[in-house]
């Protein structure tokens, strides 16, 4: 009886060890694919910025926002877009948006790197604010901000927390402000101003 126990021990203990060499094999092929992948595509594969987040007027879309948008994405596996009020942009860029919030997020929401559109609430629309809300990954801003005292303290804020914030540089050719300036020059130009 102790003869046949031990014969089927050896035989289980031989599959354990073939099977367990053999997952072994198999996670060590599964690194490196995704290594030279990552090398190849120069794509980083990590879990740890699975949820992006980044918030803007995005008045007057361009191809500034659409850059933001893809390196983001390229940086997160789900991006969410929080998308600044019209009584946002008023009371904080003391300014009319020329494009009417409702127009503004369809357009957002419509762009194929962005997996959500948030409106962020009036006095709810800070990085700790959200933060609170979506838990994100990592914060992507513009370069323009990065040397501010309030965004290097909402950075740490949120590394403090376990997430981070990325600066993308800003696309000097072309902004909101710029084409907003060119707009209002050929108003002029052409006497179109309303009375």
């Amino acid at each position: 009886m102790f003869e046949r126990l031990k014969k089927y021990d050896k035989k289980a203990i031989g599959q354990f060890i073939r099977f367990g060499i053999v997952g072994i094999i198999n996670t060590l092929i599964t690194l490196i694919v995704i290594y030279f992948l990552q090398e190849i595509l120069h794509v980083k594969y990590t879990i740890s910025n699975f949820i992006g987040y980044i918030a803007g007027v995005f008045d007057l879309f361009h191809i500034g926002h659409l850059n933001m948008f893809k390196r983001a994405k390229e940086q997160c596996n789900y991006l969410i877009a929080g998308v600044v009020s019209d009584e946002g942009v008023r009371l904080n860029k003391q300014a009319e948006p020329f494009v009417p919030f409702e127009e503004r997020i369809e357009m957002v929401r419509s762009c194929r790197y962005v997996d959500e559109a948030v409106k962020l609430p009036l006095n709810f629309c800070g990085t700790q604010d959200m933060y609170k809300v979506y838990h994100f990954d990592v914060q992507f801003s513009g370069s323009d901000y990065e040397h501010d005292a309030y965004w290097i303290a909402q950075k740490e804020f949120l590394e403090e927390h376990g997430s981070t914030m990325v600066f993308f540089p800003y696309t000097k050719s072309t902004s909101s402000t710029k084409l907003k300036k060119a707009i209002n020059a050929k108003i002029k130009e052409y006497g179109l101003y309303e009375e």
